[in-house]
């Protein structure tokens, strides 16, 4: 199913090169800018920059130096990716590097819609970036020409420079002397020839050029939003209520706390956003007072409805609804699986499940609310500006016009930080004091305010005829939904246009195997809805669904005695729908077949101990409408006394399409694949009496320094369009460990993590 009409929010964010362009130089800097096509006929590109009068994004500037400043409207937590965008336009500007700086952006309607997440910055920047290079390109090429007498078409740009035989001029002079005064239309603008792969300098496979966002975080001048301090400020530390949703207040005790120096007492929030139920917040002239204020404030509550539910409930509802067909809503629908069911000799079953896991990101929420102006000033580091700003909003009954949201790196921010809730009790706490409120969480307060991936269950059925030969598959799977809650103008339509799914909690089911029968049915588990807010952990719903199907896939070749690459092998033949489309998914399931293919070269000659195994598998995150096509290989040793499971080596191979920012794209790939090996073996919470029980890194327990193997990452060389790579490695980790355990020791694990007690019980059983 196409993501492709969820919202028009997203088509803008998307199709900025439907746009018209403008280029313009005021006061010795030229600047270039998208804006709207009623815009250029009514002024000039020149006008409507000084003016401003344009929407909505002027995306770079360029003084008399040659010194190119990019804008960047995308979050910065670790993943470096304000230098990819600005290597992206530096190559078709074709400017130097050495004199490119970036800058990150605040709230303001001319940047558009903001967003980072799903793997989409590189996506949908690719194009529009791009384009606007060549424009600027352009445009200075031709005032370059004029400058130097001599002929546009003989002149080339090349590292800041335009050049016509032996006369150069510098693009810094064309800025201080030329007059620039340039607008293409919408349809000029998609009409401007981009650069192929193989014509770019300053990205690719084989580019090495300095990174623009990791100096500040070595040498101490990156701000995050903990550090931040403004005038005459108090601290805040929440006190959470003993349900996420329907707890009330019905009583205060602070007077143990006022025995403290700096306390400035509590406030009880009442949110119009309903965005929090129950809060009591503490105040504190610093905040090591807040922190021992919080511990002396006794709060009585009423409790929600949720209050006692369990991991058990909610693991126990998710097997009840995957089991009932007239649950959820079917968003795959392929052949006809009732004829093949009915048909078959033989069918196989099997139930996978995932706990309930925490993003744990380094920094703990923070935010600081200041009324100053007329306006509602947050300090804080968040992901989707665009979705937190209107919330912000309501809570503090004002128009969106009079919020800004003041944008800083963020200490780790995995999906957590997609939604800033947390930026409601700080606004709350400072509107009610009447002085700016920096509210900072504890870690435990983090934890059990976060938006966990729910636990979800997958139930699959493959059907087989009187020669064993696979016929197709029946797929149910169910989860909190973080969209049906966050954002739920994203839920899209089910097959037929009925019913609702949420897209990011489905994607992965709708794979890349050409199958004769293929149901896929998604099911919103309304337990886990009630009990916590579900959020977008890395890699979304590909990381718990995919670890199901690429087990099941396994078990499917077992059973057909088949091998379990060669049979994924068969299935990804690029037919029909397989096939992929231009530009995002060129040539479909035959490159993830070329990554499987190069796989099963490099691991073929290892060598295995005693108890163990290597298992694959192959997947295609994020979206079917953005795929990056990966092959996963894990070889384990199992400990069949202790359980315990060791991965010694794990293999990548990727096909990414274009790699922007090499060193970038193998970062986030290592860190994908460590995090996909923690939620393997090792992360998981407890939900108990409504609420995660592991609060904090001494309980909660992921992947250790010890535990990391050794990593065999390849970048496939692609001319293809480049698709996102912060999340898809991720995915499939998990199944691999799983079939390479059951290659080592003959034993299928169903449930993450696989902890050692699970391989001790399948041994026994």
């Amino acid at each position: 199913m196409s993501m492709k009409n969820i919202s028009q929010e997203k088509k803008d964010m998307i199709n900025l090169s439907r746009r018209s362009f403008m280029v313009g130089s005021v006061k010795t800097s030229l600047f270039m800018a998208f804006g709207a096509a009623a815009i250029p006929s009514l002024l000039s590109a020149k006008e409507s920059i000084k003016t401003k009068q344009f929407s909505p994004n002027v995306w770079f500037e360029m003084d008399t130096d040659g010194n190119v400043t990019v804008n960047i409207a995308k979050a910065e937590m670790g993943q470096h990716i304000g230098t990819p965008i600005a290597r992206i336009l530096a190559d078709e500007l074709e400017c130097d590097w050495e004199k490119v700086s970036i800058v990150h952006v605040d709230t303001d309607p001319k940047w558009g819609y903001m967003i980072t997440g799903g793997s989409w910055s590189i996506f949908h920047t690719y194009k529009p970036i791009s384009q606007a290079g060549a424009a600027g390109r352009m445009v200075l090429t031709a005032a370059g020409a004029k400058l130097l007498g001599v002929p546009v078409d003989s002149c080339k740009a090349e590292k800041g420079f335009v050049i016509s035989g032996n006369k150069k001029i510098s693009y810094g002079d064309i800025v201080a002397n030329g007059k620039v005064d340039k607008t293409f239309s919408a349809d000029e603008l998609a009409e401007l020839p981009i650069k192929p792969g193989k014509k770019r300098h300053l990205i690719g496979v084989n580019a090495d050029y300095k990174a623009l966002d990791i100096p500040p975080k070595t040498n101490g001048t990156a701000v995050y939003g903990i550090d931040v301090e403004v005038e005459n400020m108090l601290y805040a530390r929440p006190i959470l209520p003993p349900t996420r949703y329907g707890s009330t207040v019905t009583n205060v005790d602070d007077s143990k706390a006022k025995s403290l120096p700096g306390y400035k007492g509590y406030k009880v929030l009442t949110d119009p956003s309903g965005t929090i139920e129950g809060w009591v917040t503490v105040l504190a002239t610093d905040y090591p007072t807040a922190i021992k204020a919080v511990d002396m404030v006794k709060v009585s509550y009423n409790a929600g409805k949720t209050a006692n539910v369990s991991e058990a409930d909610i693991q126990k509802e998710g097997e009840r609804i995957v089991r009932d067909r007239k649950e959820g809503t079917v968003f795959v629908d392929e052949g006809n699986i009732e004829l093949a069911q009915t048909q078959a000799a033989q069918t196989i079953e099997a139930l996978y499940t995932t706990a309930t896991a925490n993003h744990f990101q380094l920094e703990p929420l923070n935010a600081i609310a200041e009324f100053k102006g007329g306006k509602w000033h947050i300090h804080t580091g968040n992901q989707w500006q665009s979705l937190t700003l209107p919330t912000v909003a309501k809570a503090a009954e004002v128009p969106e016009s009079d919020v800004v949201l003041h944008q800083y790196y963020l200490g780790g921010g995995f999906g957590r930080r997609l939604f800033g809730d947390w930026v409601v009790p700080a606004l709350l706490t400072a509107k009610a004091a009447g002085q700016p409120v920096k509210l900072v969480f504890m870690r435990p307060d983090d934890t059990l305010f976060d938006q966990p991936r729910s636990a979800s269950t997958s139930l699959f059925n493959a059907s087989f005829d009187e020669n064993n030969q696979f016929l197709g598959m029946e797929h149910a799977l169910a989860a909190g939904w973080p969209t049906l809650k966050m954002a739920p103008g994203f839920l899209a339509p089910g097959v037929n246009g009925e019913g609702k799914v949420d897209m990011f909690s489905a994607s992965g089911a709708d794979h890349w195997y050409t199958m004769s029968h293929h149901r896929a049915r998604a099911v919103n588990n309304k337990v886990a809805q009630d009990t916590f807010t579900p959020g977008w952990l890395r890699s979304v719903g590909q990381g718990w669904i995919v670890w199901g199907l690429e087990s099941f896939i396994d078990e499917v070749a077992v059973k057909a005695n088949k091998d379990p690459v060669d049979f994924r092998l068969a299935m990804l033949d690029g037919k029909g729908k397989q096939g992929g489309k231009a530009p995002e998914s060129v040539g479909g399931a035959t490159r993830l077949a070329n990554t499987l293919e190069i796989l099963k070269k490099k691991t073929a000659n290892v060598k295995l101990g005693a108890d163990e195994g290597i298992g694959y598998s192959v997947s295609a995150g994020q979206e079917r409408t953005m795929p990056a096509w990966l092959a996963t290989a894990a070889h384990v040793h199992v400990n069949k006394r202790t359980g315990k499971i060791t991965v010694k080596k794990l293999w990548v191979v990727s096909d990414a399409g274009i790699v922007i920012h090499p060193d970038g794209a193998m970062a986030q790939l290592e860190g994908s694949l460590l995090w996909g090996l923690s939620l393997a073996l090792f992360e998981h919470n407890e939900v108990k009496n409504g609420q995660v029980s592991k609060t904090n890194l001494h309980t909660y327990l992921p992947l250790r320094m010890n535990d990391v193997p050794e990593m065999d990452i390849e970048l496939v060389e692609s001319e293809e369009f480049p698709v996102g790579l912060g999340e898809p490695g991720v995915i499939g980790v998990a199944p691999a460990i799983g079939n390479a355990v059951y290659q080592a020791i003959g034993v299928r694990l169903r449930h993450l993590p696989m902890l050692a007690q699970h391989v001790t019980a399948a041994l026994k059983a």
